[in-house]
């Protein structure tokens, strides 16, 4: 989870100290001010009822686990029309977070000791500067994970803008001449045959 380099549109702070063993629930509720930031962070046309539901639970030690549901009422933008899509989101996802110092570094090997429980399918865990989990970027983030990457206006079909680019012709400034009509192997063979 990277933090945005301005002030999060979505902020929820939770201390890492006080999250127990046991776990505890948190739910996040954007308010409209906070739907609109996020709307216009995302392209997002609206936004509305965006609500996370989460699980915070300290896991061997000093790293946090946190698993939850997003849910959220989203209108994009069709990538052909640009006519609004209307869009039901619900999605789970899930996050590790550890202090700075169990973090392994670039240069370190991710499989070390303090992460060879985690397993092959858990996610690389994420800091907590200061031992604060910022839960709203969280959903912010997930929220936008779960958007359709190609928004479509239903019976709309969608052809990549790239789909005939040749990147071997000498000018792609302007239309491309159309590929010649592949010949057929067989075709030549005969002809070599009959030629001799």
């Amino acid at each position: 989870m990277n933090s945005p380099s301005h002030a999060p549109e979505l902020s929820r702070i939770v201390i890492a100290d006080k999250v127990t063993t046991a776990g505890g629930h948190e739910v996040v509720t954007a308010t409209e001010a906070e739907c609109a930031a996020l709307a216009q962070r995302f392209d997002l046309i609206s936004l509305s009822g965006l609500t996370a539901k989460m699980r915070l639970r300290r896991v061997r030690g000093e790293f946090i686990k946190v698993t939850g549901e997003v849910t959220a009422d989203v209108v994009q933008r069709c990538v052909v029309t640009l006519e609004p899509v209307p869009a039901h989101v619900q999605e789970d996802f899930s996050a590790l977070f550890a202090p700075d110092h169990l973090i392994p570094k670039e240069d370190e090997e991710a499989e070390s000791d303090h992460f060879q429980y985690l397993g092959g399918d858990e996610d690389f865990p994420e800091p907590m500067p200061g031992g604060r989990i910022d839960i709203g970027e969280l959903v912010a983030q997930n929220l936008s994970l779960s958007l359709e990457p190609y928004p479509r206006v239903p019976g709309v079909e969608f052809t990549p803008i790239l789909e005939d680019y040749d990147p071997t012709s000498q000018d792609n400034g302007g239309d491309l001449p159309p590929e010649p009509p592949r010949q057929n192997p067989f075709a030549a063979l005969s002809r070599l045959k009959k030629s001799s």
